[in-house]
């Protein structure tokens, strides 16, 4: 099983893990990994088929928790459990992670998921990407005028086109689009599980989202007994972007409480 990309940020004596949401990488929580470097080192985790990490053929969370086991179990969780802090899609493998690998997991920060189908707009987001003639542009800014009519925002634009990367041959795009794509009805949805994780569990919401629903709770909860749930007024489903002062403190508070 082939290691995952990796950034080390921070020099604190506690150790942190970041996993990014669809589209993302590591390096979307360098700035909320900055932040708390005194307190923690953290290690910024590109996940497969995202970033500068392996690709795979097919779209399983299991086999995504199972390499970032690996990875951690090589070096930074050699020593002991560390913190896990998953936002969306990464928020669904640190889930699955702390109930498949509980012994390398000591506290846990889902951001904006819930264990259930998710509700997103990435078909279009997705879609529209793999529309770009990317071969015929030369400029990133060609590439973000192409993309305005389909996706408006700035900041969403922005986060697809993180994903261009420039070539001897062009621009290509660095994760595995199309099979991510092909695969969207399985990054949405959850499959069950008897497992359960007894460790602490921090679970944020974004006010402005519709990613988790009250009818989540129940099974949260089951997979989760000591979860303890939070909602970010004023932040959408990118809740530590939207809100990075009130997610570092949240984090500083949840993860150095003893």
């Amino acid at each position: 099983m082939q290691e995952l990309a990796t950034e080390t940020v921070g020099s604190g004596e506690n150790r942190l893990v970041f996993l990014h949401g669809l589209m993302g990488r590591g390096k979307n929580f360098a700035t909320i990994a900055k932040k708390l470097g005194d307190d923690f080192t953290s290690l910024l985790v590109d996940l497969p088929n995202h970033g500068a990490s392996p690709w795979t053929e097919t779209f399983d969370y299991d086999q995504m928790a199972d390499q970032v086991a690996h990875t951690l179990q090589a070096d930074f969780a050699s020593a002991g459990p560390v913190n896990v802090v998953g936002h969306s899609m990464g928020g669904k493998v640190a889930m699955r992670l702390a109930l498949r690998h509980p012994e390398l997991v000591s506290k846990l920060v889902v951001l904006d998921i819930a264990p259930s189908s998710s509700r997103g707009n990435f078909d279009h987001l997705l879609g529209s990407m793999l529309k770009l003639p990317i071969q015929e542009f030369t400029t990133r800014g060609q590439a973000n005028k192409a993309l305005a009519p389909a996706v408006p925002q700035d900041g969403t634009r922005g986060f697809l086109l993180q994903n261009l990367k420039k070539t001897d041959r062009g621009f290509v795009w660095e994760p595995n689009l199309e099979m991510l794509y092909s695969s969207l009805n399985t990054v949405m949805d959850w499959t069950s599980t008897d497992l359960s994780f007894d460790g602490p569990v921090l679970w944020v919401a974004g006010a402005e989202s519709h990613y988790i629903q009250p009818e989540d709770s129940q099974t949260m909860r089951a997979l989760f007994p000591r979860v303890r749930k939070l909602t970010l007024k004023g932040a959408g489903h990118w809740v530590h972007a939207d809100k990075p002062a009130e997610t570092v403190y949240l984090l500083q508070q949840f993860l150095l409480d003893q």
